[in-house]
């Protein structure tokens, strides 16, 4: 799979937008960790730690699919770089500010969270531009944008961790919303993303979320998006017990390469059948390798079963865009991508903020039993709306149809043809 992913990159403009997106994302990837390190180097407790972090969260869930469909309606280049400028001042504004007056501190994460580019769902509405519109390559190319991020979320704490240990938390902020807006340019003044164009939508004030399938993936995913949000939180009380911020850091990055490793597992074969059902069986698994950690074992132990929480999820991402580009309507790909990034960014601020108070009443156990809990949730959802889901909606093939068990074109809510500019799909 190593060389089908070099393949890709060495498709032009490829490679350059993955690095552009996965270094504009960094911010936001990072954010929950740097927000509770912050905090915490300020003097503030975990309650308050949790709650910035949950209130960036729920802002950055507010502003992606507005962004979103701003994008779709006027191009990547005049929202995407904007608004990566105005979330990194928001952060900057945060660490100059500190958490001396808590209404300054939550004004500043509201900015930053609300402003931060939909840098995630623009990508993925590229890929069919980039890669010539070909199903397969566009279906690897998911594969690799989920392996990617596990790189990005193994780096991004190891960074966070050695900034603060070089300056300090407010450093760190400050450079990684610097980093954050170089790669929104290097996206934004490329070809691909100056010349792509949404398909023609159908006016409707509820946009993407006019499809039935799409809710119920969305419904899933924000439990996903708790359990990551609480181990976060969670990590933090744990490392305080058993070492201090070097484990911490080793704890948040064993989960990034846990679930690098399974997305290089995932991406390693074709797969057959449905690909709603083959996300049931990944969500199933990601719940019950959350069960482990409310054991609480030493650093070695604890290290390995977060690494092992981690192994499922990029393939359940994966497996997720698939799911998107069956169910969302024509002319939305960048909003119904957003929506994803919302609906699991609402669910990780959920998360963090219940961990919090959860570490406080009932120890570490607890507050690693809210990802228990949450990954439990997902999969009653995803059990739940089977029927809605099986139901691809009208002008799509059905589930199966090729061998990957993905009944359409990759980008059908919004595909593009070779030079960048995108069409509808009959029936749609």
């Amino acid at each position: 799979m190593a060389a089908g992913y070099a393949e890709l990159l060495r498709t032009r403009h490829a490679a350059r937008l993955l690095a552009g997106t996965l270094i504009g994302r960094l911010p936001n990837a990072t954010a929950p960790i740097a927000i509770v390190l912050f905090t915490r180097a300020e003097g503030g407790g975990y309650s308050l730690a949790g709650a910035l972090a949950a209130v960036y969260g729920v802002a950055n869930a507010v502003g992606q699919p507005l962004l979103g469909r701003a994008v779709d309606m006027y191009g990547q280049p005049r929202v995407q770089l904007p608004a990566a400028v105005v979330s990194a001042l928001g952060m900057v504004w945060l660490a100059l500010a500190g958490t001396g007056s808590v209404a300054v501190a939550f004004a500043a994460v509201v900015v930053a969270g609300l402003f931060t580019p939909p840098l995630e769902g623009g990508l993925r509405a590229l890929w069919p531009s980039v890669l010539g519109g070909r199903e397969e390559r566009v279906h690897a190319a998911y594969a690799m944008d989920a392996v990617a991020q596990e790189v990005m979320f193994t780096v991004g704490p190891l960074l966070v961790t050695l900034f603060v240990s070089l300056w300090d938390p407010a450093v760190a902020l400050v450079l990684l919303n610097a980093i954050g807006v170089l790669g929104a340019l290097s996206v934004v003044v490329s070809e691909p993303s100056r010349a792509w164009r949404s398909a023609p939508r159908e006016a409707h004030w509820l946009g993407a979320l006019r499809s039935r399938g799409l809710l119920a993936l969305l419904g899933a995913f924000f439990f996903v998006g708790t359990a990551l949000g609480s181990i976060t939180v969670a990590g933090v009380a744990y490392a305080d017990g058993h070492g201090g911020q070097a484990v911490y850091g080793r704890l948040m990055a064993a989960l990034g390469l846990g679930a690098l490793v399974g997305g290089v597992l995932y991406g390693a074969r074709r797969w057959t059948g449905a690909p709603e059902r083959r996300l049931r069986l990944l969500v199933a698994l990601l719940a019950v390798c959350y069960l482990p950690l409310t054991l609480v074992p030493g650093a070695v132990a604890m290290t390995a079963l977060t690494a092992l929480a981690g192994v499922f999820l990029a393939p359940a991402i994966a497996c997720a865009f698939i799911v998107v580009d069956r169910h969302a309507p024509a002319g939305t790909v960048t909003e119904a991508f957003s929506w994803l990034v919302t609906f699991f960014g609402v669910g990780a601020a959920i998360g963090t903020a219940a961990a919090g108070p959860a570490v406080e009443l009932g120890g570490t156990a607890a507050g690693f039993g809210v990802a228990s809990v949450a990954g439990g949730a997902a999969l009653l959802v995803l059990m739940a709306t089977q029927r809605v889901l099986a139901s691809v909606g009208p002008g799509r093939a059905p589930a199966g149809a090729v061998a990957d068990g993905v009944g359409q074109v990759p980008g059908q809510a919004g595909a593009a043809r070779a030079d960048g500019v995108s069409e509808p799909f009959a029936g749609n």
